[in-house]
């Protein structure tokens, strides 16, 4: 069926109430300014909650979470660079413009079409934690048996700039300090704030600055974010002169010198002076290492991801569930679709909590946890008339906020990365002088004796940040990413399922209303709660929530909880780029 006769074909209460949530008129940069009686315009065509149409190109074409590194990574492209070179410039333009969910003192994870060798490729740029921080300090520091999100006991090895390194020694086509031309310029010069960065800033300065975050030190994030007392509104111009200097030092020194030399020094002396515990040997140690991608079928489609030390494995179990059921026949934002979705998620997700961990310490059983046998065996566990209770792991065989980007050049290149902070900003901590703050991502380690993911010096704590990549008959077809922590699996399996099950196009797939699912036990070995919780965003229809109810779920809206998608769909001889509705994001295709 074609798109358009499909959606001619959707009963009208399928569309009831896709109004945006939060639907708003601004008077002036001010977001809280709500009207929650009216709702968007109406488009002539394409499906009606649909934001825009896709950006078309036949050179190439990116898809970011702010304009401004949109905008860097096609010039970057037109110079006659690389995807990977435009990946580079793109996400130094973020971690300067988007601060808020990434930067260069996070990780990143890459998903790369390589049109030579005619494969997808995978690359781990996470870090490790310092070798000097134990176990036993870890658990002397930790509050109700976790991990504190903020101050030096979170900050891990920051992986990032090795992994642009690693790309551009195998990929990149114009000089390494040509990548960081357009960020530098906008650093020294400034650029306004967009609404959505506006809003978290402000967030992360009360969080940072409230003495029950117990942060070390927070003089330095206010020195460059709040200078005056307050994070700046949006439209104001910001400057980040400290992060331009340290971008020249990675640009004039390569990749390498943000872990040996002049940054790694600034950052050793950083932590000995508030009592942390990176040193310039846990960052010399660090190497991004390119890494294998598993792979799964569903309905015509391979889909790709990382094992490793993330959570990717769990897109493709919800998928390998998923296919064992008539999703396109239960119907577009259906309680039943929604409903078999959600309880895949929760089977995938307790897989995710006892057996994903860093595969140097532990070895988890992938094969089988991605294998079609094992995802009819769990799939017989779902009842479409109730929720499935008690949750539990399956027996194996004996033997965080981030930003996602993506682009595509003329010789079929198409890369998919992810970079993170992990929550929020990061840690909070920021080194003298260098401009940008340090991750929180060791939160992430579980503290029980024996769990695969459990806290050791040197290791790679368990990762949320998952790029999407997808293919077709062996040709290239989908880059694609949904950010936001624990949302990522579900968010890449709803765009799946949009596009292949529902016939959506690139665009209207991200448009559409999702669902988020929290209520899983972690990693971190924090146990599951609330699992009848249900956040909807309100553009499900009114019908479909009450049928959901009538299951047993209890449902409620979330705003912002429903991450951050860009997308490059690759079609004969031109690519149709997307962006995110919910974010300050643009694509653009040329």
């Amino acid at each position: 069926m074609r798109r358009r006769t499909f959606f001619a074909a959707l009963p009208a209460a399928a569309f009831a109430g896709q109004a945006l949530a939060q639907s708003q008129i601004l008077t002036g940069p001010n977001p809280n300014r709500k009207r929650p009686d009216v709702h968007g315009g109406d488009r002539v065509d394409g499906a009606t909650f649909a934001s825009r149409s896709a950006a078309w190109g036949i050179h190439g074409a990116a898809a970011t979470a702010h304009p401004l590194a949109t905008q860097a990574a096609i010039a970057v492209l037109k110079k006659g660079g690389s995807a990977a070179d435009a990946a580079v410039a793109a996400n130094a333009m973020l971690g300067l413009c988007e601060p808020i969910a990434c930067g260069i003192g996070g990780d990143a994870y890459v998903l790369l079409w390589d049109p030579k060798t005619r494969k997808v490729v995978g690359l781990n740029g996470s870090g490790r934690s310092p070798k000097g921080l134990s176990l036993e300090t870890v658990r002397g520091r930790a509050k109700d048996g976790k991990i504190p999100s903020y101050g030096a006991i979170s900050v891990s090895v920051p992986g990032a700039v090795d992994a642009w390194r690693a790309l551009h020694e195998r990929y990149g086509k114009l000089k390494w300090a040509e990548l960081f031309e357009p960020a530098i310029a906008t650093a020294q010069e400034g650029h306004p704030i967009t609404q959505n960065v506006a809003f978290y800033l402000a967030g992360s300065h009360r969080r940072f600055t409230n003495p029950a975050s117990s942060i070390e030190e927070v003089e330095n994030f206010k020195t460059v974010w709040a200078p005056n007392g307050k994070t700046p509104a949006e439209g104001e111009i910001f400057r980040n002169p400290a992060l331009a200097r340290t971008y020249r030092l990675i640009a004039q020194g390569g990749g390498r010198a943000f872990y040996e030399g002049e940054i790694a020094e600034t950052i050793e002396a950083y932590f000995k002076r508030i009592g942390g515990w990176m040193t310039k040997a846990d960052l010399a140690a660090h190497r991004s290492v390119w890494t294998t991608v598993h792979t799964t079928g569903y309905r015509g489609v391979d889909v790709h991801a990382l094992g490793d030390n993330t959570q990717g494995l769990a897109t493709l179990q919800m998928l390998n569930i998923l296919e064992q059921f008539d999703v396109a026949g239960m119907g577009f934002q259906s309680a039943q679709a929604i409903h078999h979705a959600v309880e895949a998620k929760r089977l995938a997700y307790e897989d995710r909590a006892r057996f994903y961990a860093d595969q140097d310490f532990y070895k988890s059983p992938i094969e089988w946890l991605i294998s079609k046998d094992y995802a009819k065996e769990r799939a017989k566990l779902i009842r479409p008339d109730k929720i499935w209770t008690p949750s539990y792991p399956g027996t194996a065989p004996s033997k965080g906020d981030t930003t996602y980007f993506t682009t595509a050049d003329k010789d079929g290149m198409m890369v998919s990365i992810i970079q993170s902070n992990y929550r929020g900003m990061g840690s909070g901590l920021m080194a003298d002088g260098l401009g940008f703050m340090f991750q929180d991502r060791g939160e992430l380690f579980a503290l029980t004796d024996g769990h695969p993911n459990v806290y050791a010096p040197g290791k790679r704590p368990f990762q949320t940040i998952i790029p999407g990549f997808a293919t077709r008959q062996g040709e290239p077809w989908l880059s694609f990413g949904v950010m936001g922590g624990d949302m990522q699996p579900q968010g890449q399996t709803q765009i799946i399922s949009n596009m292949v099950d529902f016939g959506l196009g690139v665009q209207e797939a991200g448009d559409a209303p999702r669902w988020h699912h929290g209520g899983s036990p972690e990693p971190t070995g924090i146990a599951a709660e609330d699992v009848a919780a249900l956040d909807l965003e309100s553009g499900v229809p009114a019908a479909t929530r009450k049928a959901l109810e009538a299951i047993g779920w209890t449902l409620k809206t979330d705003a912002g909880g429903y991450g951050g998608y860009q997308a490059i769909e690759r079609w004969p001889g031109r690519y149709a780029a997307a962006t995110e509705m919910r974010k300050d994001g643009v694509a653009l295709g040329y």
